[in-house]
């Protein structure tokens, strides 16, 4: 109970910034692989409808986690202390009615391949100024991956990262549908 609460307590302090990742670190070489970061396939798109039918003439709002890298620093035998750096694509459709939105997103530390250890949520603010699609990268810092002793290698947890989607989204992508709004740009 106590390493979960040390991991959300971590988490809870990740923040978002614009800096870059290499300053929060020393440059010397680590003790051992960073854990392993990924999109979670289900949840690396959302796509957000007005209406019914699920067409293109109802979208309001596309978002799509394009890429992720971790960054971590092992010091002697503390857990883990990693920055977290994610690229978005946004899209704006038809039927959106401001230029800027909010989308949802979480990250969760996990033992390899099976047990949640923390999730938290964040949002990032979409931008769009009058144009169709946008993206953004955004920056988490100082998340916790907890290990016991030094003996303990990063490569034993992950970083599974994804959109906060509604059952019909959920859906919507594991049926494989799609909308990209930047096709043929």
């Amino acid at each position: 109970m106590r390493v979960f609460a040390g991991i959300a307590a971590g988490l809870m302090l990740a923040s978002c910034s614009s800096n870059a990742v290499t300053r929060a670190f020393d440059t010397r070489n680590n003790a051992g692989p960073c854990p392993p970061a990924a999109v979670l396939y289900d949840a690396s798109r959302i796509v957000e409808l007005e209406g019914e039918e699920p067409n293109f003439s109802n979208i309001t709002y596309t978002g799509e986690l394009n890429g992720i890298r971790l960054f971590c620093r092992y010091v002697d035998d503390q857990p883990l202390r990693a920055n977290l750096e994610l690229d978005f694509a946004f899209g704006k459709g038809p039927k959106a009615d401001a230029n800027r939105h909010e989308y949802r997103y979480w990250v969760a530390v996990t033992r390899r391949s099976s047990k949640v250890l923390a999730k938290q949520y964040f949002s990032v603010d979409a931008n769009f100024a009058g144009e169709k699609v946008t993206g953004q990268t955004v920056t988490l810092e100082d998340i916790i991956i907890p290990r016991a002793d030094s003996t303990i290698s990063g490569a034993n947890f992950e970083v599974v990262v994804g959109f906060d989607l509604t059952d019909d989204q959920l859906a919507f992508n594991r049926q494989g549908r799609r909308f990209r709004l930047d096709a043929g740009q």
